[in-house]
């Protein structure tokens, strides 16, 4: 049956940053809607931003699209050319490889609920903007801009 359970899609709280880059996302909760569904050529994730969190390190993809729909609450947008206020019905889209990086900070006082859209480009490559940090999706392994380990 195409019909999702939520009850049922596990959650997880925070990210798979290496430490300290995890603590501004340590509150976040994801649900794999897109996982539970059986997807593979694109990721949904039901998303909750508690006050005061941030969705990801600023970041951007090098062969993934991405896209997010504001359900609940309001988010600030950061990106290249400044911020962004998001608010329940609002979306923005992030075109694979521009090198903007991008990412979001609920400064509310309310959780926020946003549903995240992603392509899952084997060959993508994640870059932080604001710290040395990069990821690929061939290994998932987090590392320096420049191939060596971070340690933790």
């Amino acid at each position: 049956m195409p019909k999702i359970d939520l009850a049922n899609v596990p959650e997880h709280q925070g990210s798979g940053y290496p430490p300290p880059y995890d603590q501004p996302c340590a509150a976040r909760i994801r649900r794999r809607l897109g996982d539970a569904g059986g997807l593979t050529d694109f990721g949904v994730n039901l998303m909750h931003l508690p006050p005061g969190s941030w969705s990801s390190q600023r970041h951007w993809h090098s062969h993934e699209d991405e896209f997010v729909y504001v359900l609940q609450g309001e988010l600030v947008l950061i990106e290249d050319e400044g911020e962004t206020m998001l608010r329940a019905g609002d979306c923005a889209a992030f075109t694979k490889g521009t090198g903007n990086g991008h990412h979001m900070i609920n400064r509310s006082r309310e959780m926020a609920v946003y549903l995240e859209v992603g392509s899952r480009a084997w060959p993508d490559l994640t870059t932080c903007s604001d710290i040395d940090m990069m990821s690929a999706n061939a290994d998932g392994r987090f590392v320096r801009k420049d191939g060596s380990p971070i340690e933790a």
